[in-house]
């Protein structure tokens, strides 16, 4: 947000608060205790504490480091209190003989103990103490907790707070009502256990956090009610050898595994029925979910309606679109290809055969959703990577089945398309449960057999010379690498302080594993990797193609497609590859400034080897020093393959996150709760808001206004 908009905003505005609910439901971060007086005597080093004294001197020091200093005294010793950000008439104010009211954190100083910017203010010698602990709120730059505190106090008093959940439900969960829980946590007495309050594993906190993901739960069982009373075309699989789906099995050259059959069957189950398919087709890298979705767009198309697939990137399109028109086309199915980077006249044949039924499947980019696209009849939509699009992109996808749905006069009831979306990042059962909810999920859990096992190691950038002769020596056997940077292009900006800064070779020294600091990253970029490696290859340099997010989307395709036909042996590339590209003759990944990747993503590029029969390594090459953070994902991606491992890392590493995408809005939803500590009330939750909307849908109803308002659009897609 500018500064500009911002600063038009009101203070409850800027931190998301509205309604006096809102107010209500800002909970304090932690507490202070301002409820006794200290004597100085007393005064401990590094315990918070209060103290009122009177002024005996204030001087502000001239020349050297500026800072203010006052002296107060009470009837048991003396304090000393710094200040190094000061206004010039804060001298006068502080004068001698004023009465202060000082809380901050004592330490020892040279001329006895001292506090340094601590909060003061000047008081009356009868001025009561406040009889309960002082609120610390979350807040932004410009907004004091003064306003803030004023404000709630405000919100809460103008609030009918009365119980709206069940009693027996708050009894057999052992959580308090929420009129206690507020005024609890709001402003609790001076001997209420800090320790859990702060934690928050108060009752208190259990109860605010029950509620948030009650609201959340409730919020995906309406969506899915409300889903159920929509209607879709029943898509039942045809039976007999010539149905599409059956010849279909038996051109592929690989027989399913038990876990995409599973997949398979929900799947097709699903399409038959006259409620719309909502469904997340989950699976690792390499897991194969192409083929069960193929299996999915044959029985649509069995059924006389055509199958839309939108990808996010034009390679993974494009790879969609080869392994699908391999499969289908043979069996007589007509495959269009829809991309921004096609000509007009590509296009407008495209968008031609779409709209009359010819083209029965349409594989595409965003290009799917453009307004001028048309379907004759979709029956069944299928979205890849459906983390990367946002929830409008997909609504604007299932709208297709709606333009021109065909109508009978005994049923003249809008239809929309069934709807399955895929995901190569495996999610918790915990994410999945909390975010997913309203969802059916089909897991492949196990790789096809035949997959080779992927050996990852860790290599600091000093070794990187070696690293480059064993890519040398793999291309001369006549084996296929990636080499992944995460940068095309030297930046032109001039460097910050925080920025990367490059130094030569000779400038590195062999740093161990472990989180060192100081030392800049030396960030290598696509191109000029794309050089070095040319001239390290010598003969084989015209081997060695560069790909990247930059290029025109048919130079990206022309070089995919000659890495794929063995043309190009060292593809040096960006993480445009990190999703749908597929050579199995591809043995070896490097991926340099291995740091800078989230897990995930990591996981992802790994995945791009293995593929075939023979053995494959990644190495990961890292810069120091790093961060903890950047050596545990490093760690975890080179001690397991296990995409469903590594997700749980993930979440526990970073939280939801890029997880989940657009979905990801769902989880910012969760101020309080906590995916890993939580997940016992994260069941219960899912029960009660099952619960309530049979028994007592009022509650529910209002359960969700004052947690979520109007901010249910994330569960629409």
């Amino acid at each position: 947000m500018s500064s500009a908009r911002s600063s038009a905003l009101s203070p409850g505005e800027r931190l998301g608060l509205g309604s006096d609910w809102d107010y209500a439901l800002h909970l304090p971060l932690h507490y202070l205790d301002e409820t006794r007086i200290s004597a100085i005597a007393s005064l401990r080093d590094g315990v918070p504490a209060v103290v009122q004294a009177r002024i005996v001197h204030a001087e502000a020091s001239a020349g050297g480091r500026k800072q203010l200093r006052i002296q107060v005294q009470d009837a048991s010793g003396v304090l000393n209190l710094r200040f190094f950000h000061f206004y010039q008439n804060w001298q006068r104010q502080y004068a001698p003989g004023k009465l202060l009211r000082v809380r901050g954190e004592p330490r020892a100083g040279l001329f006895g103990m001292e506090m340094v910017h601590p909060t003061c203010h000047a008081v009356r010698p009868d001025e009561p103490l406040p009889e309960r602990l002082t609120p610390v709120y979350p807040t932004a730059a410009g907004i004091s907790q003064v306003w803030l505190r004023k404000a709630i106090t405000g919100a809460r008093a103008r609030l009918e707070v009365r119980e709206w959940l069940p009693a027996d439900l708050l009894d057999r969960l052992q959580l308090p009502d929420i009129a206690s829980t507020l005024d609890v946590l709001h402003a609790p007495p001076p001997d209420a256990p800090l320790h859990s309050l702060e934690d928050r594993s108060h009752p208190g906190w259990q109860r605010v956090k029950f509620d948030e993901l009650l609201a959340q739960q409730l919020a995906q069982q309406r969506a899915r009610l409300a889903r159920s009373a929509l209607r879709a075309w029943s898509l039942p699989a045809r039976a007999g050898p010539q149905s599409l789906g059956q010849r279909l099995l038996q051109a592929l050259p690989f027989a399913l595994t038990l876990d995409q059959e599973a997949c398979a069957a929900e799947i097709a189950s699903n399409l038959a029925l006259s409620q719309p398919m909502h469904r997340l087709l989950q699976g690792d890298v390499g897991s194969g979910k192409t083929v069960v979705a193929a299996l999915a767009a044959a029985q649509a198309i069995d059924c006389g309606f055509q199958c839309a697939l939108m990808a996010p990137t034009d390679i993974l399109a494009t790879q969609h679109l080869r392994k699908l028109a391999d499969w289908l086309e043979p069996l007589g199915v007509r495959v269009a290809w829809l991309s921004g980077a096609q000509s007009r006249r590509e296009r407008d044949t495209a968008v031609q055969a779409a709209a009359s039924g010819a083209a029965q499947l349409v594989v595409g980019t965003h290009a799917v959703i453009q307004e001028k696209v048309r379907f004759h009849r979709l029956g069944l939509a299928i979205v890849d990577e459906q983390h990367r699009f946002g929830v409008a992109q997909r609504l604007s996808l299932r709208a297709k089945g709606l333009d021109d749905a065909p109508r009978s006069e005994a049923n003249e009831a809008v239809r929309e398309p069934h709807l399955l979306m895929m995901s190569a990042t495996p999610i918790p059962r915990t994410l999945a449960m909390a975010v997913f909810g309203d969802l059916d999920v089909s897991t492949i859990a196990h790789l096809p057999p035949g997959r080779s096992p992927i050996r990852t190691r860790v290599f600091d950038a000093a070794r990187r010379d070696a690293v480059i002769a064993r890519v040398r020596a793999l291309v001369a056997a006549g084996r296929q690498v990636y080499w992944v940077c995460p940068l095309v292009e030297e930046s032109a900006a001039r460097p910050s302080p925080m920025a990367p800064v490059r130094r030569s070779s000779t400038d590195r020294r062999k740093v161990p594993f472990v989180q060192t600091g100081g030392e800049a990253l030396d960030l290598r970029n696509a191109e000029a990797t794309h050089a070095e490696l040319q001239v390290a290859l010598g003969t084989d340099a015209e081997r060695v193609g560069l790909l990247h997010g930059r290029m025109p989307a048919s130079q990206k395709t022309q070089v995919m497609a000659d890495f794929a036909a063995g043309r190009l042996r060292l593809l040096v590339a960006t993480t445009v590859i990190e999703v749908g590209v597929d050579v199995p003759a591809a043995t070896l990944m490097v991926i340099e400034h291995a740091e800078r990747f989230g897990l995930s993503q990591l996981h992802q590029l790994r995945g791009r080897v293995g593929r075939g029969a023979d053995a494959s390594e990644c190495l990961l090459l890292f810069t120091p020093p790093l961060s903890e953070m950047a050596r545990a994902r490093l760690l975890a991606i080179r001690d397991t393959n296990d995409g469903f491992a590594l997700a749980q890392k993930d979440l526990d590493l970073r939280g939801p996150g890029e997880l989940l995408g657009q979905r990801q809005s769902g989880v910012q939803m969760l101020r309080h709760a906590d995916l890993h500590t939580d997940v016992a009330l994260l069941e219960a939750a899912r029960d009660a808001a099952v619960w309530l909307l049979r028994h007592d849908p009022l509650a529910a109803r209002e359960h969700l206004q004052r947690w979520l308002g109007d901010r249910l659009d994330w569960l629409a897609a």
